[in-house]
């Protein structure tokens, strides 16, 4: 699926659950990184060593090094979003790591060339489900982060607007 936004359903949904911990941006931006490699091969077999477990997580490493300069994008782009934003090298590194693996382990269930485990030449995860499942999983999961952005931006606004309550101090 190269440059399709079926990726950002699953990459937005589990960023958003645990952007405690990781870092949104980077974590997301990750699953369109690894599919640079797609650009620069136009025979079969298109996903090659970007597309592994191995050589993703260096292409996520050097993505979140990359993307260290731009925090203060991300920063601005969550501000916009309503969404707090701190992040440190370690987290970012982390973030593109797990997200390059996120993207390789879709695709090892929808692409037949993708070797999750290279140079083992094994396929497991190769249509556990359909092509048309995996698009629907995915779309499913776009949905679900759009409800755990909205729920969060409501309980966010019912905390700002509820009024302060009195200090109960007994003596």
């Amino acid at each position: 699926m190269p440059f399709t936004p079926y990726h950002l359903g699953p990459s937005g949904f589990v960023g958003l659950l645990l952007r405690k911990w990781i870092d949104l941006p980077v974590f997301v931006l990750a699953n369109v990184v690894v599919d640079i490699e797609v650009l620069f091969f136009n025979k079969w077999p298109i996903h090659r060593h970007f597309h592994t477990l191995l050589i993703g997580a260096v292409a996520g490493a050097i993505w979140a090094a990359a993307a260290y300069p731009l925090r203060a994008v991300f920063g601005k782009l969550m501000n916009f979003l309503r969404l707090p934003y701190k992040s440190t090298p370690l987290k970012m590194i982390v973030s593109g790591i797990l997200g390059a693996w996120l993207h390789v382990a879709i695709d090892a269930v929808y692409h037949y060339d993708v070797l999750l485990f290279w140079p083992n030449r094994a396929r497991p995860l190769f249509n556990i489900l359909t092509q048309s499942q995996v698009k629907f999983v995915c779309i499913g999961f776009f949905v679900a982060a759009a409800a755990v952005y909205l729920v969060g931006r409501i309980r966010q606004t019912r905390a700002n607007n509820s009024p302060a309550k009195p200090l109960n101090r007994t003596q």
